[in-house]
């Protein structure tokens, strides 16, 4: 696991979160995982993006641009998914294997693909997971 804060971000990890090698975490603002949830190998999660506007200087020498990211409670994050800056995942999301997750997504639904999206949502009436 490699966890890394800039300037002055915080990491909070809820209750009983399970975590599989090679995860990598970034945060530069309040980075949140919510309690119950699975992740399971080579997942990267951050709420750090590289500016590139300015065409004369490298990336690397660029500002880092902050958007909020948080992985809501009993979520599951599939091997190799990629969790970029500015994703809110609800409770109970599951993100497929190597899926690459930017946006805003309501709980409980199965998002996969690069860019992902929303392929089935749960539907507490008929206690269903029903395609999209």
């Amino acid at each position: 696991m490699r966890a890394e804060t800039h300037h002055g971000g915080t990491i909070s990890i809820g209750e009983n979160v399970s975590i599989g090698q090679d995860f990598h975490i970034t945060a530069m603002g309040e980075l949140t995982i919510g309690s119950g949830t699975l992740i399971v190998g080579s997942v990267m999660v951050t709420d750090i993006d590289h500016e590139y506007r300015d065409i004369t200087k490298p990336v690397h020498e660029q500002e880092f641009v902050h958007s909020r990211t948080a992985i809501g409670k009993n979520c599951f994050l599939g091997m190799g998914a990629r969790i970029q800056a500015g994703t809110i995942l609800g409770d109970g999301c599951i993100v497929g294997a190597n899926s690459v997750v930017r946006g805003e997504f309501p709980p409980h639904c199965v998002i996969v693909g690069a860019p992902a999206r929303i392929v089935k949502k749960y539907d507490s009436e008929s206690a269903t997971w029903n395609r999209c």
